[in-house]
């Protein structure tokens, strides 16, 4: 599959990072330190069309490829990855999913407040015994009437507690399937909903500027009218929303990649020791040309994946690209940040230097949107390993 980017999609990644340099980079040390979320420049974006890359255009947005969505994503986790995962989410667990499994009514009433940057949409998967193992989802709806009554909690959830969240979507159990597993289906809550509760922001290692809560339901009300796509086949559109998050997640880490690889040329072409540069030196100058290496794998194999679901080349194909783009770029970019660390020596471990909030940031990379551990077993199983 040929990845080449073409001269719109290079246009466009010049139009983001302008809009990234410009209105992100200033504020970004400020508002990690403050832990502050910038609902004005969410709306901003959403006035770029960001919000509305992958959105049908009867609801306000552009209809673009998936491929235009990483290279925005790239473009704002280039400048800073808070900024980038609010982006990834709000399009890729947000908005996608009303697009994909959504009606006409719900994607009338939902998508473009979403799509303009005035509201922000969140998915609740995760959970305090559930994460990674997402069938042992212990929250539970019952039908009561017309109405979905829903108990539980999620964790970990991006986009769920801030001033301007609309709605989160839940899985949760609604029944058992003949074979005895659980059935679990997708319900809409929004925001304000009496006994849906956003819990404190966490105190996080790193993306400080993205809003994630813990969620707490009880005795929640919501309308049968709902319920997100088919009632037990929660689960399975989460999966396939998964896929695509996986491309966006490599997509966040090749920006990170690209970030330290630009500071760590400048650093080293600037900073002297007995007399030279210290770029001049192997020992420096190597790491660096690794990060060049990591940097440009990342990005072939994520834009590769995107290519593939761009193309609507089949889903086992699409879900190994995935797999690999998103296992290689993201332990990339946790080394990556590392090694920008190291060349900035001292400095690197202070917070007025971008590599240290880089650093911090990289880890969750290989956690969210599904483990390392669970990238590599998706391979082998692509494969037809028999791995459990």
């Amino acid at each position: 599959m040929d990845a080449t980017l073409s001269k719109e999609h290079e246009d466009f990644r010049r139009v983001v990072r302008e809009f990234a340099e410009s209105r992100i980079a200033p504020h970004v040390a400020a508002w990690d330190k403050q832990h502050h979320f910038p609902t004005d420049v969410v709306a901003e974006m959403g006035d770029l069309g960001l919000f509305g890359i992958t959105a049908p255009q009867e609801h306000g947005g552009s209809d673009g490829d998936f491929t235009s969505l990483c290279i925005a994503i790239e473009e704002l986790g280039r400048v800073d990855q808070s900024i980038g995962i609010t982006l990834q989410a709000g399009v890729g667990l947000g908005i996608n999913p009303l697009v994909a499994f959504g009606t006409a009514e719900q994607q009338e009433r939902w998508i473009p407040d979403l799509v303009a940057g005035r509201a922000l949409a969140g998915f609740g998967l995760t959970e305090p015994g559930a994460g990674s193992d997402a069938g042992a989802t212990r929250t539970r709806a019952v039908l009561d009437g017309d109405e979905w009554v829903v108990d539980g909690a999620k964790q970990f959830i991006t986009n769920s507690g801030s001033e301007i969240t609309s709605l989160v979507t839940v899985t949760a159990r609604t029944g058992e399937r003949p074979d005895g597993r659980p059935e679990i289906s997708a319900i809409m809550v929004p925001a304000g909903t009496p006994g849906f509760v956003a819990e404190p922001p966490y105190d996080k290692l790193g993306w400080h500027i993205s809003d994630t809560h813990a969620l707490s339901l009880s005795d929640v009300r919501v309308p049968a009218d709902h319920l997100l796509g088919e009632q037990g086949r929660g689960y399975a559109q989460f999966l396939a929303t998964l896929d695509d998050g996986r491309i966006a997640i490599s997509a966040l880490a090749t920006g990170c990649l690209q970030a330290c690889l630009d500071l760590c040329v400048q650093y080293a072409g600037e900073r002297t020791t007995f007399g030279v540069p210290i770029g001049a030196k192997q020992g420096v100058a190597f790491q660096i040309a690794d990060l060049k290496v990591m940097l440009d794998g990342a990005r072939a194999l994520t834009y590769r994946a995107a290519a593939l679901k761009d193309a609507g080349a089949p889903s086992g194909e699409v879900k190994q690209a995935a797999s690999v783009a998103k296992l290689y770029a993201t332990e990339s970019a946790v080394t990556g940040t590392r090694v920008a660390t190291q060349v900035f020596g001292g400095y690197g471990f202070m917070e007025e230097y971008p590599v240290a909030r880089f650093y911090r940031d990289a880890k969750i990379l290989e956690i969210g949107e599904g483990t390392s551990e669970v990238q590599r077993i998706l391979i082998a199983r692509g494969l037809g390993l028999p791995v459990e």
